[in-house]
């Protein structure tokens, strides 16, 4: 019996399912990642609330709004592009971060700096949710299963292989 052909792999974990054309990872990535900078920032706030004052709860949620929206652009579009073409989604990455560069800093110099702003607590805030956006990203995007190769049935039925063969019978290497 191949635990590979049942419904459960090696040592009873669930097989990877096939890929879904119409379903992306990008939307659930940028709703995760959302959540966890949030969370970093409602603390980040109530600490800043208590110990400055509401300019600086103020700014730790004006920072957190920034990153968040800068992050979340990228995943946003990956996902409304990556339905229809999944391969093309990396590549609109690539443009989508050269515009949020772009525009970020254009809106930034724009509106200056607002006299309310806490600069300790704004560069705080600015720090704590990009490394926590990003570790939540990385944590996410580790549990993905993505599939790269076409694993078509091979012609007598066995099943595909996605390394070449060499032709020769025998164990690989």
């Amino acid at each position: 019996m191949d635990p590979m052909t049942h419904r459960h792999g090696f040592f009873g974990r669930p097989r990877v399912g096939r890929s879904d054309p119409g379903r992306t990872p990008w939307l659930g990535l940028a709703g995760t990642c959302t959540a966890a900078s949030a969370a970093a920032a409602v603390l980040l706030a109530a600490a800043a609330l208590v110990s400055t004052g509401p300019a600086a709860a103020a700014s730790v949620a004006f920072a957190a709004v920034i990153v968040i929206a800068f992050f979340a652009l990228s995943l946003i579009a990956g996902h409304l592009v990556g339905r229809r073409n999944p391969s093309g989604a990396i590549g609109v990455f690539a443009v989508v971060y050269v515009l949020k560069i772009v525009g970020f800093a254009a809106i930034l110099l724009w509106i200056g700096t607002p006299a309310w702003i806490d600069r300790p607590w704004f560069g705080a805030a600015g720090i704590v949710s990009v490394v926590v956006w990003q570790a939540a990203e990385l944590y996410r995007f580790s549990r993905l299963r993505l599939q790269i190769f076409d694993d078509a049935p091979a012609a007598d039925g066995t099943g595909g292989d996605a390394a070449p063969s060499s032709g020769k019978e025998g164990p690989r290497a």
